[in-house]
């Protein structure tokens, strides 16, 4: 017999934090997320990093263990090995490095030997063990005071006293150093470049697929590797085979969240495959809900998904909205493409977002301008993808048109002409059938076409309107078809026909009993036609009866375009402080729209004030010309063929020529021209 212990357990000594893996690659970011979660494990007994698979929560927890200071060491239990969860206890007595001949729980012997320990256990990948987990953790945190607990999900072990740190994919700039430090461990005279950052952008930042691709540059340049995205979980394999087998390719990685999924998880997996970017919970349970999935129960799957780290769960202001990481989108719709329902989603799916914008239109003429317009600015990616589903589609050709023009007040209003005409010459060229959608379409495609100063593409358009709405006795297209001819001829430096195309114009509104912010902005387009050919009177009553009814209804839109006008109508009468006022907030107004047309606009007489006596400062008035010039190339054409549109520049273009030297005169311009909008913007509104 032999003088051992009368315990039937052995261990051996626990020492080191060496008992961890040793890194075989550069541990390439996550600076904040290392100093939290060192944070959380200096205060908190269990600590868990959750994240969607390959992002690199394993990496993150090992490197903050190794850096931890236990006086009994650290020590790694690898739980996605264990199959089952009677083997979990098991598991961590081996990891532990503890044995045990007694037929007692492995839980029992587990709290009896770690209960005067001082000692970190990392327990990695329990996503397919969560309640067996739970319940080891909390029996051992109970026995143990000195043990604490790193673990590594998918989804929250919901453990007592479980603290939580998400872990989200890879900024871009270190994504790009990921990817071009483990691509020249293939190609030794690698450099990196713009191409690795759109790569490492469609590969959303998860490390593992940019750690894949690297792999792939054996074969394909990075440009290649783009290009083959398309069927990212075809190209992207080959991992390490020293990897868990689950990290081996990356259609093994999201296919382990999606086995941990309940039936009706993965059905509301596939269905939210649709969703082009974020999205909220009415929209899901809209789009989603139905057939084997009862709307009711969305909320509950929903929350699930977001547990298991596959939808991302984003705060914005007072709401939540969700999204799925593109890889994982596309790997749900592969399974929604295999259910045979990919249609019906997207055909519910553009239904919602032609809601969305009609509520949008309806709102538009109202208090809630701003707040429609950050609703739209958010809902723009699953915009998108209802038009480019409706263009697609067979039989969708009107619903493309409908839905295009209804969006004209976030295509104006907020900056995006360019797209907006393009989404429009689509469908206009796929239906030309004459309907209500189409006579929409045609009015709104003159009207930005206008707005960009192409005179050449508006005109045509809007005379096709205007004949369609005559043919098929369509008044509210007559009305606006007049109206936009109105804009043109204003543009096309024609006050005179513009005015009395204005007048027709609300006169046409009057009889169908029409009042928004189109309206209001034929008052205000017809004031500026008086001010152009003299008329104050005509340009006042105008522009006085614009801001009632925008003060009645709360309207900031027509507003501000009213308040450009006053400003010039100010400096035309000499009196400079309220122009530059009226001037200033039209500048701010319009930012917040981020509608560039009106902001370069209020820019131009703001220059031109800059010029005027007894605070004359040309440098600064060309500076604000440079910076007009760089937001009308995002616009169009200048209004620079319109002799009064043009004149606030040619006069204060006038000025700091004569005033400033040749060089004073160019380096102004070239600095405004190196303004972006928030920066040009906020140098009008200094004091």
């Amino acid at each position: 017999m032999s003088s051992e212990p009368t315990a039937a357990a052995t261990e051996a000594p626990a020492t080191a934090p060496g008992h961890l893996p040793a890194e075989l690659t550069t541990f390439i970011g996550r600076e904040p997320e290392l100093a939290t979660l060192q944070a959380l494990l200096t205060r908190s007994r269990l600590v868990t990093v959750t994240g969607p698979g390959g992002v690199g929560k394993s990496r993150l927890a090992l490197r903050a263990a190794a850096g931890s200071d236990f006086p009994d060491g650290v020590r790694l239990v690898e739980v996605s090995a264990v199959q089952h969860e009677l083997l979990l206890g098991h598991a961590v007595q081996e990891a532990l490095r503890l044995t045990d001949s007694t037929a007692r729980p492995p839980l029992e012997v587990l709290a009896e030997r770690l209960a005067g320990r001082r000692l970190l256990i990392v327990l990695d990948g329990c996503e397919h063990l969560v309640a067996a987990c739970a319940e080891l953790v909390e029996e051992l945190l109970r026995a143990a005071p000195g043990v604490r607990v790193l673990a590594t999900s998918r989804e929250a072990l919901q453990a007592a006293g479980e603290h939580l740190l998400p872990v989200p994919p890879l900024p871009l700039p270190e994504a790009a150093r990921l990817f071009t430090d483990r691509a020249t461990a293939v190609l030794p005279e690698f450099s990196g470049g713009e191409a690795v950052e759109l790569l490492c952008r469609r590969l959303d930042g998860i490390p593992l697929a940019v750690e894949l691709a690297a792999g792939r540059l054996r074969t394909l340049s990075v440009e290649q590797i783009t290009h083959r995205l398309a069927d990212r979980f075809a190209l992207l394999t080959g991992g390490a085979r020293t990897a868990p087998l689950r990290h081996q390719t990356l259609r093994t990685t999201i296919g382990w969240s999606h086995e941990l999924c309940s039936p009706p998880e993965r059905l509301l997996w596939a269905r939210l495959a649709v969703f082009a970017g974020a999205f909220d919970l009415e929209a899901a349970e809209y789009v989603c809900a139905g057939d084997g999935l009862p709307a009711d129960q969305v909320l509950e799957l929903l929350g699930e998904l977001v547990g298991k780290s596959v939808v991302l769960r984003e705060a914005t202001g007072h709401e939540v909205r969700f999204r799925l990481l593109d890889t994982l989108r596309e790997y749900g719709g592969q399974w929604l493409r295999a259910t045979g329902e990919e249609r019906r989603l997207r055909g519910r799916h553009r239904d919602w977002y032609l809601g969305l914008a009609s509520w949008g239109e309806a709102e538009w003429f109202g208090p809630r301008q701003a707040e429609t317009a950050e609703r739209t600015r958010l809902a723009h990616p699953n915009l998108r993808a209802a038009l480019e589903f409706s263009l697609a589609e067979p039989g969708e050709e009107q619903q493309a048109l409908l839905l295009a023009g209804t969006l004209w007040y976030y295509w104006v209003g907020s900056g995006h002409l360019g797209e907006g005409r393009h989404w429009l010459d689509r469908a206009l060229a796929l239906a030309p059938e004459p309907t209500k959608a189409r006579a929409k379409a045609l009015w709104v495609t003159g009207y930005m076409a206008t707005l960009q100063g192409d005179l050449a593409r508006a005109r045509p358009a809007l005379a096709e309107c205007r004949r369609q709405a005559l043919t098929t006795g369509d008044d509210r297209a007559l009305a606006y078809a007049v109206h936009r001819q109105g804009c043109a001829a204003l543009i096309g430096d024609e006050p005179a026909r513009a005015a009395a195309l204005f007048e027709e114009a609300i006169g046409l509104y009057e009889r169908i009993g029409e009042l928004n912010s189109n309206v209001l902005m034929a008052m205000f387009e017809l004031g500026v036609a008086c001010l152009f050919q003299g008329d104050e009177n005509g340009a006042r009553h105008w522009l006085d009866r614009v801001r009632e009814i925008c003060e009645q209804h709360g309207e900031q839109w027509a507003y501000a375009y009213a308040l450009y006008a006053l400003a010039y109508a100010r400096w035309q009468e000499g009196d400079l402080r309220p122009a530059r006022a009226f001037a200033r907030e039209c500048v701010r107004l319009n930012h917040l729209f981020r509608d560039l047309l009106g902001v370069v606009l209020a820019l131009d007489v703001l220059a031109l004030l800059q010029t005027e006596e007894p605070e004359a400062d040309l440098f600064e008035a060309r500076v604000l010309q440079g910076a007009a010039h760089r937001l009308w190339q995002a616009v169009g054409t200048p209004f620079f063929g319109s002799r009064s549109f043009n004149g606030p520049y040619r006069e204060c273009e006038s000025r700091a020529r004569i005033g400033l030297t040749e060089l004073e005169f160019a380096e102004a311009f070239t600095r405004g021209a190196a303004l972006d909008l928030d920066e040009a913007v906020a140098r009008a509104l200094q004091p």
